[in-house]
């Protein structure tokens, strides 16, 4: 497990870190967390990625109070909160928390939603209040109500009431999944400077890859009520520690390839030579090569066969074999997304199908579908896996 980054090393003497130690929770016959464990440093914000059904929101609510573990421990600092014959009820924990859809009260006003969860005698007024509201940019709104606001404005309040008690740790459960694209990327941002601000911690539910690198510290991977992988948001991209997480993770090639005795730094693929991270093989290896690592370069200049080419031969007499037939070709405005397929012969990927490459590149397409095209590897040590290292089952 990673250290925690250098980015929550701005957390105030008053964040406290969350230690989960080999939870388990079942529901009937089913067991959701299946002994998990996770440690979040004082102030640092973790995202808890992971597909729909995998436990991140069981998760969350063991570390509220909402829901009781059925073993292992649960300490905020060094307070254990739930574990054996403890169990500390959620109004006790110090914690705060942002549903997923809010849970505004519409009959209040934002002051007295915010002001929901102070001792009474604060609720209707109290400084506590109106700092709460100037941290997420609501200033003079408190005598709104929740449906005059937009969308943004309403996920702020509800920060801003989770906030106002002073907890030490945060807890937000798909904060902005109600939001449509363009406000969600202006709102986390807001949301990340004042989480980071405060010196909070936080714990956040996604399954949003975006979401959770640009707002964690680090990122918990969370598959089938385990912790996969955890790490900064470079390090879990990069060097994956499986199949799975890749193709989690993002569109991901795995390439077929061999290390050769006294090679161990470098596989043989149909790419080419791939500089490998750490020490695998001698023998075959499947390689990780993201979509971005790949430069593709149009041959209808004269090289090879354009669109209007056949596979039997290259305009100059070049072995067509060592080309790409670009299949697609998705242009997404600020990138395209291409594939492509070998020429000349099949390749087999590491499954055991015909080998298809994404190439992801920037701006207009670079080649149209039925083009030859040369495809190169441009990007850094790459992380290999040999056969029996890769998991059962499909990947993504």
């Amino acid at each position: 497990m990673s250290a925690p980054g250098s980015r929550a090393s701005t957390a105030t003497a008053t964040a406290t870190g969350v230690t989960i130690t080999g939870v388990v929770r079942r529901f009937g016959e089913a067991q959701v967390l299946s002994g998990l464990s996770l440690s979040v440093a004082p102030g640092e914000l973790m995202a808890l990625l992971g597909p729909s059904g995998s436990g991140k929101t069981t998760l969350l609510r063991l570390i509220a109070g909402l829901d009781r573990p059925d073993g292992g421990t649960i300490d905020l600092g060094d307070r254990r909160v739930a574990g054996g014959s403890t169990f500390v009820p959620a109004e006790r924990r110090g914690v705060g928390l942002v549903f997923q859809d809010w849970a505004l009260f519409p009959h209040l006003s934002v002051a007295a939603n915010v002001g929901f969860g102070l001792p009474r005698p604060e609720r209707r007024a109290s400084p506590r209040i109106d700092t709460a509201l100037a941290r997420v940019g609501m200033v003079g709104f408190g005598d709104r109500r929740p449906d005059t606001l937009s969308g943004g404005q309403q996920q702020r309040v509800a920060l801003a009431r989770a906030m106002a008690p002073s907890p030490r740790v945060l807890l937000l459960d798909e904060p902005f999944s109600n939001l449509d694209a363009g406000l969600r990327t202006d709102v986390r941002s807001e949301v990340r400077r004042t989480l980071r601000s405060i010196g909070v911690t936080a714990i956040f539910v996604t399954h949003d890859r975006d979401e959770a690198f640009t707002l964690g510290d680090r990122v918990a991977i969370v598959n089938e009520g385990r912790i996969a992988q955890v790490g900064t948001p470079e390090e879990v991209y990069a060097t994956p520690s499986d199949r799975w997480v890749a193709g989690f993770l993002g569109d991901a090639n795995f390439v077929p390839g061999t290390i050769e005795a006294g090679r161990p730094s470098v596989a043989v693929s149909p790419l080419g030579p791939l500089p490998i991270r750490g020490i695998v093989g001698p023998g075959p290896v499947s390689v990780l090569v993201r979509p971005e690592a790949l430069t593709i370069r149009s041959t209808i200049d004269g090289r090879a066969g354009g669109s209007g080419g056949t596979d039997d031969g290259a305009l100059d007499g070049t072995d067509p074999g060592t080309g790409w037939r670009v299949t697609e070709a998705e242009f997404l405005g600020h990138s395209t997304l291409t594939r492509v397929t070998p020429i000349g012969g099949a390749v087999a990927a590491s499954d055991g199908e015909a080998l298809t490459l994404s190439i992801r590149t920037g701006g207009a397409p670079p080649a149209r579908p039925g083009e030859v095209v040369d495809v190169t590897y441009s990007g850094g040590p790459a992380v290999a896996w040999a056969p029996a290292e890769e998991p059962p089952g499909p990947v993504g």
